[in-house]
């Protein structure tokens, strides 16, 4: 081998030399065709990506079902809490109202003294108008008086003092007596009618 016949490559020759490798690789991919969705899409890889899929759909309807499940307890609770909030501003004063009965009481057995006598003069019907008054005033504020006599016994609304032989068959388990009227301060019982139950 003598020099002339191994000549030095020069840029020129290296990029043409270079650019035929590159082609034969390009021809050498165009040989093996284009790659098809069947063999890049293997049946394992598929089922792998449906169970990813379906494990997010699932995790998807369990997030929505619990966000679903807290909203409608916390809306409950809410609607809870206004309606026993308005509950206890209607019956706040059930204390002071509880004290003023035997007042009203008073009046009544007073009242029933004052028909029974037959007297009457100024300063008994005074009386009277004072004891209507004041009690307008505590029905104007939701107090109401239980009706019991002839009743149903009811433990919700009457206390059953005693029991005594029916008079009649159609009073038997009904109030026969009344011995002290029950009230109700919009619609809950602050004192339970104390009554005879005929047995």
């Amino acid at each position: 081998m003598n020099a002339e016949e191994k000549a030095p490559e020069t840029p020129q020759m290296e990029a043409d030399t270079q650019s035929m490798n590159d082609s034969g690789k390009e021809e050498q991919i165009v040989a093996e065709g284009p790659i098809t969705s069947d063999e890049s899409l293997n049946p394992e890889a598929l089922n792998a990506e449906e169970e990813k899929l379906s494990n997010w759909e699932a995790k998807y309807h369990d997030i929505n079902d619990r966000y679903l499940r807290m909203y409608s307890e916390f809306d409950n609770y809410r609607k809870r809490t206004i309606k026993e909030r308005a509950d206890l501003i209607k019956t706040a004063g059930s204390d002071i109202f509880a004290a003023i009965l035997p007042v009203l009481d008073d009046f009544e057995r007073a009242s029933k003294a004052l028909e029974a006598s037959g007297e009457s003069n100024p300063a008994q019907e005074g009386m009277l108008l004072i004891s209507q008054k004041l009690k307008g005033i505590l029905t104007n504020r939701g107090l109401e008086e239980m009706n019991a006599k002839g009743q149903e016994f009811d433990a919700d609304l009457h206390e059953a003092i005693t029991q005594i032989p029916a008079p009649d068959e159609s009073l038997k388990g009904k109030v026969i007596d009344e011995l002290e009227k029950g009230y109700s301060l919009n619609g809950k019982v602050i004192r339970f009618a104390k009554v005879v139950v005929g047995s």
